[in-house]
């Protein structure tokens, strides 16, 4: 396997996504939105502004397919809400020269604002209808997750303009927040589609209990009523690893890898890996590969060049690309030739 370093210089890479023609979006989580284009990097200018503390500033970034035509790109973010923060989804107009962002809007906010500077969650992708999903955390605040009259701990359905997907389980129930998908998560910051649009998102656990979950209408994924990590004072987390009416994981590490972006991959260029999840661990260094019906883990990915993963993505050709925080750089996985 061969590993290429693709762009350098970065403070925090958070996430990486394609545009037609072959360039590549960055978000630097303190230092702003990047194009990258072959041997040439430069800074966008016109994102939104930031609470930069903690665990927060610019996260996710994502192309929806009609990007060609709407030239429209959405991002995630830290947002200030009065004395706190929250997570906040907005959508702008890249110009043709890829230089600079226009027509900012905020489509969705977290409420209520949060004091802490953790568990921002935010990862962002397009289902196949077009619609948005969207991972909210806790934000340290583990009871708010099973609380459907808050966002937090929550993964959020949205139509493109930021309200709430017709579909959605609770839209109809008066105390509940009508964007609510599922509940009951600690802090998702991985989120992938399969071939079949079915939905996945990998979560960090305490002590323990990162977990990859496959996201169903309506389920309720525990926390912290239930989990297999424990605390960080060893004691243990809610009423232990089961309960009736709370959704098992379909993979859990334990100890915790510290969980990042996730990608299901297409099979392009290593037919044998079709279907496989590839997840960046920020702990540990590496990328784990898991596969089967009862998923596994089958390898770890790592290199002198691996370092702190914080997203994997495929690109359009089926080349794998991470995101390392310990290096400040983008890299590239490819078959040796």
């Amino acid at each position: 396997m061969q590993v290429t370093q693709m762009a350098n210089g970065f403070d925090v890479p958070w996430a990486i996504a394609f545009l037609s023609g072959g360039a590549v979006l960055v978000t630097d989580r303190n230092e702003g939105l990047y194009i990258v284009n072959g041997a040439k990097k430069q800074k966008i200018m016109g994102t939104p502004k930031v609470v930069n503390n903690g665990q927060g500033g610019l996260l996710d970034v994502m192309v929806p397919r009609d990007f060609p035509i709407s030239r429209e790109i959405f991002m995630t973010f830290s947002k200030r809400q009065g004395l706190g923060s929250g997570t906040a989804l907005a959508v702008a107009t890249l110009s043709s020269d890829i230089k600079r962002l226009s027509n900012l809007r905020i489509l969705f906010e977290a409420a209520p604002s949060s004091s802490t500077s953790r568990h921002y969650g935010s990862r962002i992708i397009e289902a196949q209808d077009g619609s948005l999903f969207m991972t909210l955390g806790e934000r340290g605040q583990k009871e708010t997750a099973q609380d459907l009259s808050l966002h937090q701990g929550s993964i959020i359905h949205l139509n493109r303009d930021g309200s709430a997907f017709r579909g959605n389980p609770f839209i109809n129930e008066p105390t509940a927040q009508p964007h609510i998908w599922s509940y009951g998560h600690r802090n998702p910051q991985g989120l992938a589609l399969d071939s079949k649009g079915g939905l996945w998102a990998v979560e960090h656990g305490a002590q323990g209990g990162d977990e990859i979950n496959e996201i169903q209408k309506g389920n309720n994924y525990g926390w912290p009523v239930i989990s297999y990590g424990r605390h960080y004072s060893s004691a243990q987390i809610g009423e232990g690893r089961s309960k009736t009416g709370m959704q098992q994981p379909s993979w859990y590490w334990d100890p915790s890898i510290a969980p990042s972006g996730m990608m299901i991959y297409s099979g392009k260029l290593w037919p044998n890996w079709r279907g496989h999840f590839f997840v960046g661990s920020l702990k540990f260094d590496y990328i784990s590969r898991l596969s089967g019906r009862n998923l596994s883990e089958k390898e770890r990915l790592q290199s002198p060049r691996t370092g702190r993963i914080r997203d994997v993505v495929e690109a359009p050709d089926g080349s794998i690309w991470f995101a390392s925080e310990t290096d400040g750089a983008i890299f590239r996985l490819a078959p040796s030739p």
